[in-house]
């Protein structure tokens, strides 16, 4: 970690990455609901308490057979009862015996086959002849033939999204133990924003920092409150110490260069942040700034990621920067899930790497991305149309069919 203050040298976009899943430390765990725990990270390995089927039942609509013969087409059965889902009969079948079953019907003892009521003739509410030879043990659902009872389901840090919520609560999984959620605090910095269309002729600008991050951490699982703060120092200073006691993650956008209103980082040092670093060779998002408060006799620690102004680096540092930062405090210390592609056009070079919003598609069976207009680090209109954001390397003048790295954005 770098002093109070300190400044180095630009540090590359892995090293960037680096830090920010390596240095924040994991937040406390909670015993949650299942249901309310959505887009939160698993602390505990989870283990089946039941087998999958917990009972052997039928995988369709049909009827429950014994019969040892080898071949069963034209064979007659004398037809006993009738099973639902949720019930059960406690007769034992007998050779050339079946029981009308249903899907999810618990198989009665005796059963050899299910026959499905496509492949079956009904003679009589008492007899039915099969039309089609079926395999021994058709159509029949083991008992913990998906998972048996003591098997792992879930690993720590394993991300509970809707299936994993769906599968977990089919094993009979009520609570389980999660990170909680990043308690986060969002300040975007300046004077500028305009509030109504009559104030864009006294310089400002409509503020597009602001909803672009209530949507982001609304789309990540998170409530955030927007806090809008003036360019003065006092204001600044005031708002990081109210909150570096009380949350995990401040988010600041704009105030981390180094113009004359750019106050983010000295206010920081002065209540306590301590910098892990500042400036990343990268276009956008270059003043980059990661700092960490520490209470250790509190065992807490907040962490400030402070944002550019400028709406496409802040976005995307979010998708690159924050998102990391918000999964290591939940133990999910893995790096961006890069995707390769091919590039479908020349590109000129730039002397810092680059993240460009691009369009990715499929033709004949290859990932290609096309660059999209309006790459300025203060326009968002691509966007529209972006589905990725791709890494360009420096200083390279790239011709089509070049392999380039990228992530998808689906938000």
């Amino acid at each position: 970690m770098s002093g109070c203050g300190t400044e180095r040298g630009l540090i590359s976009i892995d090293e960037a990455i680096e830090l920010i899943i390596r240095q924040p430390k994991k937040l406390n765990s909670i015993n949650q609901i299942l249901q309310n725990s959505l887009s939160r990270y698993i602390a505990k390995d989870i283990y089946s308490e039941i087998n999958l089927p917990s009972f052997s039942q039928s995988a369709v609509d049909g009827y429950a057979l014994c019969s040892h013969a080898e071949d069963l087409h034209q064979l007659r059965f004398q037809v006993t009862g009738e099973i639902r889902a949720g019930s059960e009969s406690h007769d034992i079948l007998s050779e050339g015996q079946a029981i009308r079953i249903f899907t999810g019907g618990k198989i009665p003892e005796g059963t050899t086959h299910v026959a499905r009521q496509e492949i079956v003739s009904v003679v009589s509410a008492q007899e039915i002849i099969l039309t089609e030879h079926i395999r021994l043990q058709a159509d029949i659902r083991f008992t913990g033939e998906e998972i048996q009872e003591g098997q792992l389901l879930a690993q720590t840090g394993q991300f509970l999204n809707i299936g994993s919520l769906a599968a977990l609560s089919m094993a009979g999984v009520q609570t389980v133990e999660i990170y909680r959620a990043p308690k986060v605090a969002v300040l975007v910095t300046g004077d500028e924003v305009a509030e109504k269309p009559e104030d864009l002729a006294e310089g400002k600008i409509f503020d597009a920092n602001g909803p672009l991050l209530k949507a982001w951490f609304e789309d990540y699982g998170l409530d955030v409150e927007i806090i809008h703060v003036a360019d003065e120092a006092d204001q600044v200073t005031q708002y990081f110490n109210q909150l570096k006691d009380t949350h995990d993650v401040i988010i600041t956008t704009g105030g981390v260069s180094v113009g004359d209103y750019d106050f983010v980082r000295p206010c920081a040092f002065e209540v306590g942040f301590e910098q892990i670093f500042w400036k990343v060779k990268q276009k956008p998002g270059k003043p980059l700034f990661f700092a960490e408060y520490s209470q250790p006799e509190k065992d807490h620690h907040c962490y400030l990621l402070g944002l550019p102004g400028n709406p496409a680096a802040v976005y995307v540092s979010m998708q690159i920067y924050g998102k990391a930062l918000l999964d290591s405090l939940q133990a999910n210390q893995t790096e961006p899930q890069w995707f390769t592609a091919i590039l479908d056009h020349d590109l000129k070079e730039d002397a810092r790497e680059r993240f460009l919003r691009m369009y990715a598609y499929f033709e004949n069976g290859q990932l290609k991305v096309k660059s999209l207009a309006k790459q300025q680090s203060h326009m968002l209109s691509n966007l529209m149309q972006a589905n990725c954001l791709v890494r360009i390397p420096a200083k390279e003048k790239l011709e089509a069919g070049y392999i380039l790295k990228g992530i998808f954005i689906s938000n």
